[in-house]
């Protein structure tokens, strides 16, 4: 799957930026969006949240920094509600991913079910439910963006060749081998250490060398990592990542180096237990041939051409769509094409109507 540029992050942080509201808050309307409103405790919330970003990469933001940042948020909380609505248009709800997603954020925190995630997440102040639909309206914006947007950009062969030999020295590196591992560890004692008795060591290596015979036999490398590997990776299917001539140990790299991208190792005894290798890929040093980089560059190319793209199309979503900015708000990302709702008494009751459902209180501008 392609990365996202930076606006969808933005979208996305902003969409998992969920906190609760007691009956007695009051909600200030600064934006609507067809149906939808934004508010300013919205706004706020997606303002504080550049200020954490900012401290946990231990930077401080200047007024002139801040305010930079800022002028944007209003934008993207807007391209956020015109990516949901459309995603209802297309009939997009990302209910069988919404589960995937939630089943790998439990396998990777270990914990045994949904119940423990659920627990997990009211532990850090998360209420379970907006959560899970953080996690929906991301996925589904991503959704509409793939098949609205990125479906249509093309990437010419000459576009890709151009961009290698402009780019040449950004390709250049070390030699290095991309790997990945799948552990078959000993049984554990009462107290979780592996045991070390030639039993335990005898079975742990007849297991190791069953799961390479059906490994050899056609089974997927990450497929078996994921059901019988003891490692940390086993769910990302064992990828270890790349590693430089020198990282990892004498007997390890002698291995790895010397192995084609696609081969598997035998099984070797290491201190945690009995190990199966695969290289993934194997990097010369220097500047690799074009064929070796192409995917990069294809993926370069892409995001180049995504976020004008990106852009264009929710300029034309806002232009079909009714948007009313309250005055002393702007939104960088208007049209001149765009038209406010014609607000009627029936509709503002309705309105007030919106709020009770939500249990929160609203002021009308």
């Amino acid at each position: 799957m392609r990365k996202t540029l930076s606006l969808v992050s933005v979208i996305a942080a902003a969409i998992f930026a969920t906190s609760l509201f007691a009956d007695s808050v009051v909600e200030e309307i600064i934006a609507r969006v067809t149906d939808d409103i934004i508010t300013r405790a919205e706004l706020q919330r997606n303002k504080q949240q550049l200020l954490d970003e900012a401290k946990q990469k231990g930077a401080t933001l200047t007024d002139a920094q801040m305010a930079e940042r800022e002028k944007d948020l209003l934008r993207d909380l807007i391209d956020q509600q015109l990516l949901i609505q459309k995603a209802k248009d297309l009939g997009i709800t990302g209910d069988a991913e919404v589960v995937k997603r939630l089943d790998q954020i439990r396998q990777d925190m270990k914990l045994n079910s949904m119940e423990e995630l659920e627990q997990a997440a009211a532990q850090q102040g998360m209420n379970f439910e907006d959560f899970k639909q953080g996690i929906r309206n991301s996925i589904i914006t991503q959704q509409v963006i793939s098949r609205e947007v990125g479906s249509h950009i093309s990437i010419p062969p000459d576009e890709i060749a151009k961009f290698y030999e402009l780019n040449k020295k950004e390709f250049e590196g070390p030699e290095q081998v991309q790997i990945a591992e799948l552990l078959v560890a000993p049984a554990k004692d009462e107290k979780g250490n592996p045991k070390e008795d030639q039993a335990s060591l005898d079975a742990a290596k007849a297991k190791a060398e069953s799961v390479l015979a059906e490994i050899k036999k056609g089974m997927k490398f990450s497929d078996a990592a994921i059901k019988y590997s003891d490692g940390p990776t086993a769910q990302q299917g064992g990828d270890l990542g790349l590693f430089k001539r020198g990282t990892l140990s004498k007997d390890l790299e002698d291995i790895t180096f010397n192995m084609k991208p696609g081969e598997t190792s035998n099984v070797i005894r290491t201190k945690q237990g009995f190990v199966i290798l695969k290289v993934i890929e194997h990097q010369s040093a220097g500047i690799p041939p074009m064929k070796e980089v192409e995917p990069q560059i294809q993926e370069a190319i892409y995001l180049q051409k995504l976020q004008p793209a990106l852009r264009t199309y929710l300029t034309k979503l806002r232009e079909d769509s009714y948007i009313d900015i309250k005055a002393g708000f702007t939104d960088t990302g208007a049209s001149p094409n765009q038209t406010k709702p014609i607000m009627t008494t029936a509709s503002t009751a309705n309105d007030t109507d919106k709020p009770k459902k939500k249990k929160k209180k609203f002021v009308v501008f």
